[in-house]
């Protein structure tokens, strides 16, 4: 699939190989976890949802190679949709977001309890006694297009606290999720707004850019850092040091793709304003898609144009 200028983005990272953690424990493969046998929260750092998003997978690895360990509570780091990661090929990188269908949009008792069939369901089946004793969950992601990265807060208001809490990215998006399906991010307790339990979705840059993996392992020790787990002089300075005030960006409208024919006008990328209320920025078949204010800000503008899906996020900035 190519990019929208018209030519595939590089790929800048080297995936890591992971086959020393398909047995880590005993619990699901490629799940490690470690409990201090002391009083605290049970923190996850989630990577690969989505089997060709790679940074969050250099992260952990790193993260664990420093033997980054708890002295309260339980942190666990967890390798998702596996089975997409392993077909992960660098000649056609946009093939393995998953195998039969989006991990990422199955997070609901109504999917979850189906006796529908993938190798998406049966990981998330797999996983889902563990994310359910989660009180703080990370998951790192990346985006098809360069752009700043973003922080996916969820709707609620504690979701939106945590982002500011933990201080990266700069850009809070505050959102509902997908027409098509759940997110992680919003799965049972981390959507109950008079639960504690909090979830955090963080989209690193674009995909295969070495900079997304920077910035996952940067969120991550920040992540780590705000929760509280970790022995203070296990996490580099700079996991506490001050950054500029964040943005926030409001999601007010999620446009679906109806037809077989969307189309942008022009090849967005993402954070980009409309200027004008009315202004035309895409079609759906005949039906032209504008601008329902002044300053509307495009969220993660998507390649992926499937009926069903989302093709783009209108935001204000607040």
């Amino acid at each position: 699939m190519t990019a929208a200028a018209g030519e595939a983005y590089p790929v800048e990272l080297s995936p890591p190989d992971l086959s020393q953690y398909r047995n880590a424990g005993a619990g699901p493969d490629y799940v490690i976890s470690y409990d201090s046998q002391t009083d605290g929260p049970h923190v996850m750092l989630m990577a690969l949802v989505h089997g060709n998003e790679i940074c969050g997978a250099i992260a952990l690895d790193q993260l664990l190679q420093r033997n980054i360990r708890p002295n309260r509570g339980r942190l666990t780091f967890a390798f998702a949709n596996i089975a997409a990661y392993q077909q992960f090929d660098r000649r056609y990188p946009e093939a393995t977001r998953y195998v039969d269908e989006d991990f990422n949009r199955l997070w609901s008792a109504d999917k979850l309890d189906q006796p529908a069939d993938s190798s998406e369901r049966r990981r998330a089946r797999e996983l889902r006694p563990l994310i359910d004793t989660v009180d703080l969950l990370l998951d790192l992601h990346s985006m098809q297009h360069p752009c700043a990265p973003l922080g996916l807060s969820g709707p609620l208001e504690k979701g939106r606290d945590l982002a500011i809490a933990v201080g990266a990215p700069a850009v809070i998006v505050v959102d509902a999720g997908h027409a098509g399906g759940r997110r992680l991010r919003d799965y049972g307790r981390f959507a109950d707004p008079s639960h504690p339990a909090n979830a955090l979705l963080v989209e690193c840059g674009q995909h295969w850019a070495k900079e997304s993996a920077a910035t996952a392992l940067e969120v991550a020790y920040r992540f780590l850092a705000y929760a509280g787990i970790v022995p203070r002089d296990a996490l580099p300075e700079t996991a506490r040091a001050p950054l500029p005030k964040q943005q926030v960006i409001e999601v007010t409208n999620r446009i679906t793709v109806r037809t077989e024919d969307f189309r942008f006008t022009e090849p967005f990328q993402g954070l980009e304003e409309i200027p004008k209320a009315g202004e035309i920025f895409a079609h759906d078949g005949t039906t032209p898609i504008r601008a329902p204010y002044d300053n509307a800000v495009l969220i993660m503008p998507s390649r992926r144009l499937v009926q069903g899906q989302t093709a783009v996020r209108i935001g204000r900035r607040v």
